[in-house]
C-alpha cells in the first residue's frame, strides 16, 4: 500500500503516534482491524516497480547476448539475474536460501539461484543456494542495476546498446505473450 507519513508525535506516557495518508481506500481494512488488540506494522520506503519499457529493453539485450553467444535466452537471463540481480529477502530482511540433496537439479525448482556451499548431512551430500528475485519482482533501482549489467555484457560482445527510443527498436519488436523477443 502506498502513502505518506503526515505527522509524528509522542505522548506524555511515551507512546508514539504516526498519522498516515494513504493513496488507496482503506475503509474495509480499517473496519476489519479496528478492534484488534494489537497489529504488526511495517513501514518502508516506497519503490516504484520496474516499467514495462525497462523490461522490454532488458529482454532485447538478453536476446542479442544469447544470439552472440549461441545459447538460449533463458540461460542468458539466468546468468544476468544471478550476476547483476537482487538477492531475495523475506519480510524481516533476511536473505532467502535453501539446501537440496546434491543429486537434485535446482533449475527445475527455481532458476535464479547461486550455490554458495556444499555440506553433508547424515551421509548425504547437500548443496546450499542463495535465491535471487525474478526481474518481474524488481523495483526500478534493482532493474536499472540489472540492465546496467546486461549493457556491460552486451558491450563486451560488441553489441549496440543504444536505447530503443534512440534506435527506433520499439516498432521492430515482435513479442509473444511471455514477453520474449525475436530478432
Amino acid at each position: 500500500m502506498k502513502g505518506r507519513i503526515i505527522d509524528y508525535s509522542m505522548s506524555f506516557g511515551g507512546k508514539q503516534r504516526i498519522t498516515l495518508e494513504l493513496d488507496t481506500d482503506f475503509r474495509e481494512g480499517y473496519e476489519a482491524l479496528k478492534e484488534a488488540p494489537a497489529l504488526e506494522i511495517t513501514i518502508r520506503r516506497w519503490r516504484t516497480r520496474r516499467s514495462n519499457d525497462a523490461n522490454k529493453y532488458f529482454h532485447v539485450l538478453v536476446n542479442e547476448i544469447a544470439a552472440a553467444r549461441g545459447i538460449s535466452d533463458e540461460e542468458v537471463k539466468r546468468d544476468l539475474i544471478v550476476d547483476y540481480g537482487t538477492v531475495a529477502r523475506d519480510e524481516d530482511g533476511n536473505k532467502i536460501a535453501f539446501k537440496l540433496p546434491a543429486s537434485v537439479d535446482v533449475d527445475g525448482i527455481y532458476p535464479y539461484t547461486r550455490m554458495y556451499k556444499e555440506v553433508e548431512e547424515n551421509g548425504i551430500p547437500m548443496k546450499c543456494y542463495i535465491v535471487y528475485k525474478r526481474s518481474s519482482d524488481m523495483d526500478t533501482k534493482e532493474m536499472a542495476h540489472l540492465i546496467d549489467g546486461a549493457i556491460t555484457v552486451a558491450q563486451e560482445l560488441n553489441i549496440d546498446t543504444d536505447t530503443p527510443d534512440r534506435q527506433g527498436w520499439w516498432e521492430s519488436l515482435k513479442g509473444d505473450t511471455n514477453g520474449k523477443f525475436k530478432n
